[in-house]
């Protein structure tokens, strides 16, 4: 009787060790994401284990140039120039963050709002509110080292749109996609104000299912980007994509410019000549209202692949 428990105690401690060692493992990977930057020890100090920056010695503090401030660990955009402002506190303040860039989360003190990149988490700093500063009585107190600024002129990210389909398979391929920074799904191209998906699926709002890509045009090109947008789905679906019937379901482009209008004519004059009927409307880009958050990466959070979506070469 004594061997069996031994057996089964030694059987329960290996169980644990095992179970033990994944989890670290899959701290580790969250932490090394490949497509992340790579950081310095003071830098990881204060993004990866949430440390702080002494006030005042942070070299975009006194930052006055227009531009963009990115996270620094994953590029993603976060906060514009215009809204910064100086606080007196001894970091850099915003009073304002690009809309979805940023997460709000308790602070592990109980007491404060921790603000974190929405894109890989990254410990950016604290929110205050009410302090009187500015008219939006907002505080985004952030640490220099969670940033990297980009000048105007010289940020190479960009932000595209496309509907095909649910936007869930939509976004599945396209954050996948060699040199996309950021994903998001949301609506375009209705007459109604931040428009909840309920509200869309009843049909009557003018929207459609979009996604928003951001990418790095050093990296990729808005024309890789108009080939996956074809090649992932039914372009010649007049009414929806696969089983997903309704206006909302529409494939479309929409467009920031007169470049990226000529690169999607391009295409769908190279898919005439192959002989499909592209049923693809090309709209001038509007305001993007990001959807809820429990759509976003949805089948990356689910484990599962796209029903109405699948990757077909055509050029």
């Amino acid at each position: 009787m004594k061997k069996i428990t031994a057996i089964i105690f030694f059987a329960l401690l290996l169980l644990t060790m095992c179970a033990q060692g994944q989890s670290k493992k899959e701290i580790i990977n969250l932490n090394n994401n490949m497509n992340w930057n790579p950081l310095t020890p003071e830098e990881e100090r204060v993004i990866v284990h949430k440390g702080t920056e002494r006030p005042f010695t942070g070299e975009l503090l006194n930052n006055k140039s227009e531009g963009l401030y990115l996270c620094k660990r994953c590029d993603a955009p976060l906060y514009r120039s215009h809204d910064k402002f100086d606080a007196h506190c001894g970091w850099p303040s915003f009073d304002d963050e690009i809309e979805g860039a940023v997460k709000r989360v308790r602070d592990a003190d109980g007491r404060r709002t921790e603000i974190i990149c929405n894109n890989c988490g990254a410990h950016l700093g604290h929110l205050f509110l009410g302090e009187g500063f500015t008219a939006k009585q907002t505080r985004h107190c952030v640490n220099s080292v969670s940033l990297k600024f980009v000048p105007v002129g010289e940020s190479k990210l960009k932000r595209v749109y496309f509907a095909s389909g649910c936007f869930w398979g939509t976004e599945y391929f396209f954050m996948k996609a060699p040199g996309v920074k950021e994903t998001n799904v949301g609506f375009m191209g209705g007459h109604v104000e931040n428009p909840s998906y309920a509200q869309v699926c009843e049909k009557n709002t003018g929207h459609l299912e979009t996604t928003e890509v951001v990418y790095n045009a050093s990296e990729t090109s808005y024309e890789a980007m108009v080939k996956l947008f074809f090649e992932t789905h039914d372009f010649t679906q007049t009414n929806g994509q696969g089983p997903d019937i309704g206006p909302q379901y529409l494939s479309c482009i929409f467009y920031n410019d007169e470049a990226e209008k000529a690169i999607a004519e391009k295409y769908i004059n190279i898919l005439t000549e192959k002989g499909y009927k592209v049923a693809t409307m090309l709209k001038p880009a509007s305001r993007f209202w990001k959807a809820e958050d429990y759509h976003q990466q949805y089948y990356e959070h689910k484990g599962t692949k796209p029903y109405c979506h699948k990757y077909t070469r055509i050029f």
